[in-house]
């Protein structure tokens, strides 16, 4: 548990930037997405000649070695950059952001490298693609190049003036001042029009830790995740709570059609497409944060006010398969909630425990212990042989409990 100690956090804050700082924001991040694909560029280049090499018969100690690191990538921009790019000189661009994007498509590369060989886990990922304007705008600052300049603006190196954030920096600018936050990288990313300021910190969080920390005494509990209802929440004091998510997608889907059909009613490369793809970004964008603000406030309830929590291990990639699920499969965000869960059951002091895959939560039944191999999704209650009837979320919950308390 980190109640005390130093760990790894993001603290994000929205910007209100001027249209002076909205273009220079804009031209970094088409920085970055140059840099980027110039790094592919030639990462894909020499992968081609080692190829052709391989043809040759070359051994592969002589083949020609690949620009795989950050390192190797930053070199090549930086000899070639006055013949690619003669306007970055004299641009006024922050020369972090190409060292940034260097990284980025590094780690990218790595990523892939991993996941092929099979030291990621997870589903395969394949090797990275050219970074497109319709992707996202984005830059990076490494360190501390980019930091708070008062309680309500920011400081970013090649952006004129001090950028006003949305939101107080007061939590952030105070453990700066006292040396328990230190700023180890900053993202700028936009979306739907709308630009936030991300900081990764290293951050000594033992204040609030041990301010919030769950009571000793607190109840344990264990929780079933479904799509009728989100979460069904057993005490171990007997007391049942059904949660049920706001389904932001489904809520959103006349909007999200609308819009849709409004976008593809307009021509390609028009100002009025541009419009309405703006205005089918907004609705996406409404509904993730409805959603992280769901998730944010259970999770966060939950592992402050309960010493230890029961629940699945979901295939959630598994079950986004089933084309009848995957939508509400995808709208309820169960591998988020166990995320956001974990990390700050680790704030807090409790502790998340997760059942194996094939644990049978829903047919087994909570007094015998028989499991009715029989039951299938539809079957929302069942009776068991010893005469005890089940409601088929909670009896998931208790079993669930029930077994975190015998491991």
């Amino acid at each position: 548990m980190s109640l005390t100690g130093r760990l790894k956090q993001g603290f994000r804050v929205e910007l209100a930037p001027t249209a002076e700082q909205l273009a220079a924001m804009g031209r970094h991040a088409g920085l970055s997405r140059f840099v980027e694909n110039f790094a592919l560029d030639k990462i894909r280049a020499a992968f081609a000649q080692r190829a052709a090499e391989q043809t040759y018969g070359i051994p592969q100690a002589q083949q020609t070695k690949a620009p795989w690191s950050a390192i190797d990538l930053e070199k090549l921009w930086r000899a070639e950059h006055a013949v690619v790019a003669p306007w970055f000189a004299e641009s006024g661009l922050s020369s972090r952001i190409p060292k940034e994007a260097c990284r980025l498509r590094a780690a990218g590369l790595k990523n892939w490298w991993d996941s092929k060989t099979g030291k990621r886990k997870g589903p395969k990922l394949k090797f990275p693609t050219m970074r497109r304007r319709k992707h996202g705008s984005r830059f990076r600052y490494d360190a501390d190049r980019a930091k708070p300049s008062s309680g309500t603006t920011v400081s970013l190196p090649g952006v004129p003036g001090k950028v006003t954030t949305r939101e107080p920096l007061d939590w952030l600018t105070d453990r700066l001042g006292d040396g328990r936050a230190r700023i180890i990288g900053c993202t700028v990313r936009e979306r739907a029009g709308r630009w936030w300021v991300t900081f990764q910190l290293d951050i000594d969080r033992t204040d609030v830790n041990e301010r919030r920390t769950v009571d000793p005494d607190a109840p344990t509990c264990g929780i079933d995740l479904g799509l009728k209802t989100f979460a069904v929440i057993a005490d171990d004091t007997g007391a049942v709570e059904e949660v049920q998510a706001p389904r932001a997608l489904k809520a959103a889907q006349r909007r999200l059609r609308r819009a849709n059909k409004a976008l593809a009613r307009t021509r390609l490369g028009s100002k009025n497409r541009a419009k309405a793809r703006q205005k089918v970004a907004e609705v996406h964008l409404k509904v993730a944060h409805r959603r992280q603000d769901f998730l944010h406030q259970l999770t966060t309830r939950l592992a402050r006010s309960k010493r230890a929590i029961a629940v699945e291990s979901l295939n959630v990639s598994g079950m986004v398969r089933n084309r009848r699920l995957a939508r509400a499969v995808s709208d309820a965000g169960f591998g988020e909630f166990v995320r956001q869960l974990t990390y700050k059951a680790d704030w807090y002091g409790s502790k998340v425990w997760a059942a194996g895959r094939w644990f049978p939560s829903s047919k087994t039944c909570g007094d015998c212990g028989v499991i009715n191999a029989g039951l299938t999704l539809s079957d929302r209650s069942w009776a068991c042989p010893c005469g005890a009837v089940h409601d088929r979320d909670h009896n998931a919950a208790r079993n669930l409990l029930a077994a975190m308390h015998a491991a």
